[in-house]
């Protein structure tokens, strides 16, 4: 995976998650995103050669291994595109989702109308 092949979804909820809590740590996020924390490690470390994120040191924690991922402007301007590409591709899905469903009751509705015994 190079930082050009991470996908739309996963820089999305990486970029959205860093904006909400920059200070959680590669743990806090593979947890909450159900990665392992080598694979947050590579997105983050890809996320911040593309410069999206720079990464800080807490100057006052008593953890000195702590950082802060702040996301850059680029990275503030990516987030927006990825959720404008994230959320057509959830309303593309829910489209097909609602057209399946109403495939799937015409086929009840059939099947029950040929399925009742004849009066």
């Amino acid at each position: 995976m190079t930082p050009n092949t991470i996908s739309d979804e996963l820089r999305y909820r990486l970029l959205n998650h860093l904006a909400e809590h920059p200070d959680a740590s590669q743990r806090d996020v593979a947890r909450e995103l159900g990665m392992s924390v080598g694979k947050v490690n590579y997105c983050l470390n890809a996320l911040i050669k593309k410069g999206l994120l720079k990464v800080r040191n807490f100057r006052n924690s008593h953890n000195k291994s702590a950082y802060l991922y702040v996301l850059t402007p680029r990275g503030f301007e990516e987030k927006v595109n990825v959720t404008y590409q994230f959320l057509r591709l959830k309303m593309a899905e829910y489209d097909d989702l609602v057209k399946e469903i109403e495939k799937l009751k015409g086929e009840v509705r059939q099947h029950e109308q040929s399925s009742e015994p004849a009066v």
